[in-house]
This record gives C-alpha cells, structure tokens and sequence, in this order.
C-alpha cells in the first residue's frame, strides 16, 4: 500500500510562490502516474497537474504556465512548484498515486479513480 505525507502549504500574497512537497513510500515508485489536486469547500477535488513515468506532464489550464510538477525519483518525492499563486488558487492541495497504469496515467481520471491519497496541506492566497 503507498503512502503520500505532503509538506509546504502556507499563507501567501498574490504573486508569490510556494513549493509543495510529498513523500511517496510503500511500493515500487516509478509504478504510479502521481498528481496534485486541489479542493475548495463545497467543490469537488480537481487535477491540478500529474506526472507519469517518463515524465509526461498534464496541467489544469488554470494553472499552466504558472505551475511545474516534478518528481525526485532518486528520493521518492513529487514536488509542485506554484509561481504568481492567485487567491483562486487557495485550497487543500493533495498528492494522489494510482498504480493502475504501471506508472501511465489515464488522461480521463477523475479524482475518485485515484487509488492512493496524502492527508492534504492548506494552500490560502490572499
């Protein structure tokens, strides 16, 4: 069973930037297609980005150009760079691993389909 422990949430102004991290543990790493969601109070969890074995990289349009998703497969760490963060950005972020692909993820997911989940860490932009 993996195991995700995010790290790096915080209270930021619009236009400064934050780092997340999340340790991934418990089974083969480059087996899982990894993402960061983010979940706003009333709304269901969305993609903010994912990553998959190769390095293939999706992003929210939201977020595109403003985000970078990456992961440390020497250290086991899936990391999300967040630059001119907006208070629209505020949110629970969680990292998410699914195995089910053998490391690829599928483009149609949604976040019920994810099979393993972090505890989350409080994004708040203001």
């Amino acid at each position: 069973h993996v195991q995700l422990v995010e790290s790096g949430g915080g209270s930021v102004q619009a236009g400064e930037s934050l780092e997340l991290s999340c340790e991934v543990s418990g089974y083969d790493y480059k087996r899982f297609c990894l993402g960061w969601f983010r979940q706003t109070p009333g709304l269901e969890r969305k993609e903010v980005a994912s990553i998959d074995r190769d390095d293939t990289i999706s992003y929210a349009p939201s977020v595109k150009g403003r985000f970078t998703i990456s992961r440390d497969n020497a250290r086991n760490i899936l990391f999300l760079r967040m630059d001119s963060l907006k208070p629209e950005d505020t949110g629970i972020y969680y990292c998410a691993a699914d195995g089910e692909g053998d490391g690829y993820c599928f483009e149609d997911y949604l976040a019920p389909d994810w099979s393993s989940w972090g505890q989350g860490t409080q994004v708040t932009v203001s």
